[in-house]
């Protein structure tokens, strides 16, 4: 049997067929809902691929007996699944250095174990940033660290952007694409493709990036919010970790909550903009159009505005601050920002009922010390802490593996008649219409 160092919660558990997908949303109670035959098909493969992403390899008999499949159910899904290209067969590593001398050789066909297919781009993934767009032909296998092929600076409008990724077409092989997978900042409503409100890209709230996408590669396009990407991926490279607050610091700051391994679910696309808490005696504009945001303090750009002031320099570069914390540690203007970072981050696990908090982005690449210094902040706020332990993990990001999530669940193993996104048309209107009077109105959002 395939041994696993480390599983996650429903792995262990062995979750039955309704596991939920990635999108958030919570089963029915299972005594109230009658499956058909096609749609229990949906949910078993959906619950296999699950379970084979968390453990990497499996064999045939592994999966059944730990979803509680017959063999044959599992061999058909499984059959499909290869056929369609999700799946690929690998030989089973040797057992022979295991035997005891002059043991004879185990006798039949050599074992087979199962996988994602590492060997196919299925997916193109592109990573949106307020500073650079990056992209990828990736299969819907592969476990490694972001790695992008492509990358050129962020035009500053939706025309030029069109024009760059053309170039791009030409350039990173794109044949046979299940779909184009595409990370963006602000506040963006997955499920019609929107970027409702991006306080640091707002060209990207007038334009359909989707349709712009799909004039350029002739496939699905699924938006996914930055930071639902990062939680995701980094959910499915350490699976063991089923409960946690991502928080990203670059050009802005904001957070992503997994719970039982998947996105927490909210009623509103606005979720995890913790950056856009105010900061009392913060006098910086966001490009939000409110003053005191957390963001202009602990964005990279706002590190950087500060370290220039105390400086008394116009301006410095990030290399410089990462020699000057190296050589003098954590100065107080920055640990100032660092500890209203704390609080801030401290109040969502409390709010939440968390103990995991992971770190991503430019504070990981500054010395060790900024890290610590922020741990202790958190561990101060967070109530937990005095019972029990409050762990706070820097992590690269891992931004592709979360496009590829949502890829396989959202277009290539999707429940029939299932939209997880799903929200009123009323709400819809409503969110747009205060989002738009925002943006008509920085000054009194």
């Amino acid at each position: 049997m395939n041994r696993v160092a480390a599983t996650p919660r429903s792995a262990r558990e062995g979750v039955p067929p309704s596991t939920p997908d990635p999108n958030g949303a919570r089963p029915r109670n299972p005594s109230r809902v009658v499956l058909q035959p096609e749609k229990m098909r949906r949910v078993n493969r959906r619950a296999l691929l699950s379970h084979l992403r968390a453990l990497g390899t499996a064999s045939r008999a592994d999966l059944a007996k730990a979803l509680g499949l017959s063999q044959p159910t599992a061999g058909k899904i499984v059959d499909e699944l290869l056929a369609s290209g999700v799946l690929e067969e690998v030989a089973a590593p040797s057992d022979s250095a295991a035997s005891p001398p002059g043991a004879s050789a185990r006798l039949g066909r050599p074992g087979r174990l199962l996988r994602l297919d590492s060997r196919r781009p299925r997916f193109l993934v592109i990573r949106l940033g307020v500073r650079h767009t990056r992209l990828a032909a990736v299969p819907v296998g592969d476990r490694t660290e972001d790695h992008w092929t492509w990358e050129r600076p962020t035009p500053a409008s939706a025309r030029e952007w069109g024009r760059e990724l053309r170039r791009a077409a030409a350039i990173v092989r794109s044949q046979d694409l299940w779909g184009v997978l595409v990370s963006v900042p602000g506040v963006v409503d997955e499920r019609d493709g929107r970027v409702l409100f991006s306080p640091n890209l707002h060209w990207t709230e007038k334009v359909e990036l989707a349709a712009l996408i799909r004039g350029i590669w002739d496939a699905p396009v699924l938006l996914v919010q930055e930071e639902r990407a990062l939680a995701l991926g980094h959910h499915a490279l350490e699976p063991a970790l089923d409960d946690f607050l991502l928080v990203d610091f670059g050009d802005g700051v904001g957070g992503a909550v997994i719970v039982d391994g998947r996105p927490h679910a909210n009623p509103l696309p606005v979720s995890g903009e913790l950056g856009h808490t105010p900061v009392l005696g913060n006098p910086r504009r966001c490009g939000c159009g409110a003053t005191g945001c957390l963001e202009t303090l602990v964005s990279q750009p706002g590190l950087l505005a500060s370290f220039a002031t105390a400086q008394r320099r116009p301006s410095a570069s990030w290399e410089a601050l990462q020699d000057h914390v190296a050589r003098r540690g954590v100065v107080p203007w920055l640990a100032e920002a660092l500890d209203a970072t704390g609080a801030v981050i401290a109040g969502a696990v409390n709010v939440l009922g968390l103990r995991h908090v992971v770190i991503t982005g430019s504070l990981t690449e500054l010395p060790a010390a900024v890290m610590e210094h922020l741990a202790a902040a958190i561990r101060r706020g967070a109530l937990w802490g005095r019972f029990g332990e409050i762990v706070v993990q820097p992590a690269p990001r891992r931004r592709i593996a979360g496009l590829v999530t949502m890829g396989l669940d959202r277009l290539v193993l999707p429940l029939a008649g299932e939209d997880h996104l799903e929200r009123t048309t009323v709400r819809r209107k409503t969110v747009r219409a205060v989002l738009r009077g925002a943006a008509a109105n920085p000054a009194n959002p």
